[in-house]
């Protein structure tokens, strides 16, 4: 009788693990564009667009995320490496500024990454920072002298001609 049900429960094991494992989903694999298509996507996103979220800022956790935006009137892809011209509206605490901002962008899959080490934007300091971009969000992590945290948002398009006002 205790043989009877030690092989009840082991047949019964090992076929609850054989379901489960025909039942659970399978991956699909995701088929990449080239990195030209990926390319356009990404300028045709981000151009004529604002990034509109808020930043954390580490130890200060308790207090709310702070308002955060970014006009982007354009983004083309330069001659040199990784290199991206954002021509960019930068609102960051009292510092209101539009400059031309050579960036890296860095690709994970099909998700682009815009990285900054110790880059200097005039007028506002040195920031690391690396944001990721998918879809219509952005999130990631930033750092300007002794402070840093976390930002994250919405891209929304702007309608025509709004990237280029101030």
């Amino acid at each position: 009788m205790k043989r009877w049900i030690l092989v009840s429960c082991l047949v019964l094991g090992c076929s609850t693990v054989a379901w489960g494992q025909d039942a659970a989903p399978q991956a699909k694999p995701v088929k990449v564009p080239d990195q030209e298509t990926l390319n356009k996507q990404f300028a045709e996103s981000l151009s004529g667009s604002k990034l509109v979220g808020r930043f954390t800022v580490f130890g200060k956790e308790d207090e709310p995320a702070a308002q955060e935006e970014y006009t982007i009137a354009s983004v083309s892809k330069l001659k040199e490496g990784d290199f991206w011209l954002f021509k960019a509206r930068i609102k960051y605490g009292d510092k209101d500024v539009t400059l031309p901002l050579p960036l890296e962008v860095k690709w994970a899959g099909d998700t682009p990454v815009i990285t900054l080490t110790d880059f200097t934007i005039p007028g506002m300091g040195t920031f690391s920072a690396r944001v990721v971009i998918y879809r219509d969000n952005y999130a990631g992590w930033w750092q300007h002298g002794e402070h840093g945290g976390h930002l994250y948002g919405k891209v929304e398009k702007l309608k025509p001609d709004a990237a280029n006002e101030k």
